[in-house]
């Protein structure tokens, strides 16, 4: 018996493979109660991520419309990451996830 599950193109899987990584969900996460965020606050708020490894999650979620990248060509210049609409739903599917976790306690 063949269920959608083992169809190729599983959204789900998706979603797991657009959110694994030790620092995507507690990256998301710190955008949201932020709001609005600069590079350095979230390296502070993410202790023992190299500023590598930041910019390369951050640029995967901007391409995957998840995190908007705003840069302010000031002097000094800076950026601002916040949540896309996408973003902001999908901190409320996980909030979903994490009050079912809880309720297995």
């Amino acid at each position: 018996m063949e269920t959608k599950f083992a169809d190729k193109d599983c959204p789900l899987e998706r979603a797991v493979d657009i959110l694994s990584g030790k620092w995507k969900i507690k990256l998301i996460w710190i955008i949201y109660e932020y709001k609005t965020i600069r590079f350095n606050q979230l390296k502070r708020e993410l202790p023992g991520i190299t500023d590598l490894m930041l910019a390369k999650i951050l640029k995967n979620l901007v391409a995957e419309n998840i995190v908007h990248r705003e840069q302010f060509n000031e002097i000094p210049p800076h950026v601002e990451y916040s949540l896309t609409e996408n973003g902001i739903k999908l901190v409320e599917s996980l909030s979903e996830i994490r009050q079912w976790i809880r309720a297995q306690d």
